[in-house]
């Protein structure tokens, strides 16, 4: 790509109607794509807009029951569910009505008064709007949700008010290839294949991915001349739908402008100097820090040069110690045992010197062992 700056204060606004796309006129980046980016927000306001498209379903409100059934009661040796009553067939004495019997109902049979849809708040929309068109202008995020971005000019991408006036297919389709996003339409064609699962055989038999999102705020021919293009969706810029910016709740939809629609953000959405024009009493969402870079703040000399300096006080924390180990912690406990310590230590000191004394007497000098080996002879002699 020749120029990927994800937020900047103009956008080129390109031109189609050469051989190649060029640069005719600057307009000033709306501020809604400088809003914050929320994936989860997307992802809450996405799934329950999902289910308001739902249609009710639920099984016969008699089904499983249509049968006349009663238990046998006790004493049988057969469990007490209902069994079908009469005789002369097989089915008389089966099972009925229960979730576990064939023929019977389910269990928690579906109902038609299930809560179907979801009440979203418009805060919330709006909120899961704006911060799906700041992804968009993002290259990172598009690529990363699998667009082929890598031949077009700018992101986000502007182009003059004549693309809304296309009247042909052929048309649509060499003004794509101009500003280089024929190879995603090429990723749409070559990802169809037939869908996994059950949906195959209920008239929603192949899955695509996801092509550009044209956006354009007057209707001239432009969308019967894209419609049939794989992959390529067009949306009015005043009714932006979250389905298609941020489809499957993930963000960064591949969105081309048209000139004139691009410029009616502000107005529809508002600055942060200014209200919405076209939305009751509606200010576009603040970043919680304009500056995200934190250590960047808390180390400036302005910063710094206010702070008082840091209090670093350590608390010691008491150590508890065995006093079966530790002789201090048993004398807090019980003085009396420093004198039964002492006591102790004195004992064991005459005990050594008395067997030290033991030791060295007479009976065991080696002259007195001679003189008892030489008895013990003489007397075996005799």
């Amino acid at each position: 790509m020749a120029s990927l700056a994800a937020s900047r204060p103009v956008v080129s606004v390109l031109s189609v109607e050469k051989e190649t796309a060029s640069v005719v006129a600057q307009v000033v980046l709306p501020a809604v794509f400088t809003a914050p980016i929320r994936p989860d927000v997307v992802n809450f306001v996405h799934t329950n807009m999902a289910k308001n498209n739902r249609q009710a379903y639920a099984v016969s409100r008699r089904a499983g029951h249509q049968h006349s059934a009663e238990s046998w009661g006790t004493g049988r040796a057969v469990a007490r569910i209902p069994r079908i009553a009469g005789g002369g067939t097989q089915r008389s004495g089966q099972a009925a009505f229960g979730n576990m019997v064939r023929g019977g109902r389910m269990f928690a049979p579906t109902r038609i008064w299930r809560k179907w849809h979801r009440k979203i708040n418009v805060n919330q929309r709006r909120f899961a709007v704006a911060s799906a068109l700041a992804a968009s202008a993002l290259p990172a995020l598009v690529t990363a949700r699998g667009h082929r971005i890598e031949k077009v000019p700018e992101v986000p991408l502007v182009l003059e008010d004549a693309v809304e006036s296309i009247q042909k297919t052929a048309q649509a389709v060499k003004v794509l290839a101009k500003i280089g996003a024929d190879a995603d339409v090429e990723k749409v064609k070559d990802s169809k294949k037939v869908r996994t699962g059950r949906g195959k055989t209920r008239n929603r038999r192949y899955v695509t991915r996801r092509g550009p999102l044209i956006v354009y705020a007057n209707a001239n021919g432009a969308e019967k001349a894209f419609r049939n293009i794989p992959g390529v969706e067009l949306a009015n810029v005043e009714r932006l739908n979250l389905l298609q910016l941020a489809p499957g709740g993930h963000l960064g939809r591949f969105i081309i402008w048209t000139r004139s629609a691009f410029e009616q953000l502000d107005a529809l959405y508002g600055t942060y100097s200014k209200k919405s024009a076209k939305k009751a009493d509606y200010t576009l969402p603040r970043h919680i820090m304009n500056n995200a870079n934190l250590g960047r703040l808390i180390n400036s000399d302005e910063i710094q040069s206010v702070l008082r300096a840091g209090k670093y006080t350590s608390f010691r924390r008491h150590h508890k110690k065995n006093p079966l180990k530790n002789l201090g912690a048993m004398v807090k406990l019980n003085p009396y045992a420093l004198v039964a310590r002492r006591a102790e230590l004195r004992a064991e000191a005459l005990r050594a010197d008395k067997k030290k004394s033991t030791k060295n007497c007479v009976k065991n000098t080696p002259a007195r062992k001679e003189q008892s080996r030489a008895l013990f002879a003489k007397n075996s002699s005799d």
